[in-house]
């Protein structure tokens, strides 16, 4: 009986920097699956998402988050939508293009066009991202 062949690796030479991660196929949402707040408003985009345009990964998932190369204590602090292109939105700025995206709600995107709406809705999201543990009761990290 023959052995099966084995490839050989061969070692990387060590001045070869890694490949960039790849985008993803679809635009993806990256939010704190420990984070009741987050979730409950992961569940509003999944109901509104009825093309399934989205991808939607928690952050603690680090097998699936690793292919986009973000760090994860940036993930910990506010939500990522990745997009196909390679754009990535964080935080206050992911909201007007993750509504862009969703049937019959990209209405919702152009008050973020006028001027002052998104630095206040950055200070908002911050305010709420600094809280979000305890802003939604019956609703603990897991």
């Amino acid at each position: 009986m023959a052995s099966p062949t084995r490839r050989r690796e061969r070692p990387m030479p060590a001045d070869v920097p890694p490949l960039p991660p790849l985008p993803p196929r679809i635009p993806t949402l990256i939010y704190d699956g420990e984070c009741g707040f987050c979730r409950e408003s992961v569940g509003l985009v999944r109901r509104w998402d009825r093309e399934h345009r989205l991808a939607i990964v928690p952050f603690q998932d680090q097998e699936r988050v690793a292919a986009f190369g973000i760090p994860l204590t940036a993930l910990a602090a506010a939500m990522h939508l990745v997009l196909p292109n390679g754009r990535v939105f964080a935080g206050a700025d992911a909201a007007p293009e993750l509504l862009r995206l969703l049937p019959g709600k990209r209405w919702l995107a152009w008050p973020f066009s006028l001027p002052g709406v998104l630095p206040l809705a950055r200070r908002v999201y911050g305010w709420i991202a600094r809280r979000r543990r305890c802003l939604v009761r019956g609703y603990p990290a897991r």
